[in-house]
């Protein structure tokens, strides 16, 4: 049984305070919007809506297809969400499996690293794009969360930046590297 947390109760909350939406559209939003810092699975989420419903938190109503139901906040979730965005932020450590691979690259070599830092460079392109992408999108919808998002796609793209600048570094670290390592 998946059990959700304060901070689903904050990504579920907050995403519904935007726009009302179904399970699948919250799911794809947290995704696609969050998803550059935050992620929650169908496990979390389903839970979460059901139990914020049974709470007050969120209404529910048919939505447009069979069987489909749209959730909205109520007043009470806006005040909740309130009052759990103002609770003490306990972050964990961060789980990266590229930078534990290259911490222990001794044992792959450099050529392997550099294979790494290629796909990692590929893959922070790619979220650069989207991030500048969706920074346009909110950029042309002036509504009233349009700076607070900016100022967390800010960082995403900012992120995604120095990786990039980081992946160019270490590649010639380890090219030279594995240059000294073959003479």
């Amino acid at each position: 049984m998946t059990t959700t947390t304060p901070t689903t109760d904050i990504a579920v909350l907050g995403a519904l305070s935007v726009e009302p939406m179904n399970g699948y559209e919250l799911r794809r939003s947290i995704g696609d919007v969050l998803g550059h810092f935050w992620s929650e699975s169908f496990g979390q989420i389903y839970p979460a809506l059901g139990r914020l419903h049974e709470a007050g938190l969120v209404q529910a109503r048919p939505g447009g297809r069979p069987g489909s139901t749209v959730y909205a906040t109520t007043v009470a979730g806006d005040e909740r969400l309130a009052e759990l965005l103002t609770k003490s932020i306990k972050d964990r450590p961060p789980r990266n499996g590229m930078l534990l691979r290259l911490f222990f690259g001794r044992h792959l070599g450099a050529d392997r690293c550099c294979q790494l830092l290629d796909e990692t460079e590929a893959n922070a392109r790619a979220q650069l794009a989207h991030l500048l992408e969706t920074r346009r999108e909110v950029e042309a919808d002036a509504g009233p969360d349009m700076p607070y998002f900016l100022i967390t796609i800010d960082l995403g793209i900012r992120t995604f930046e120095s990786t990039l600048a980081w992946a160019e570094t270490s590649r010639h670290q380890l090219q030279r590297l594995a240059t000294r390592t073959d003479t």
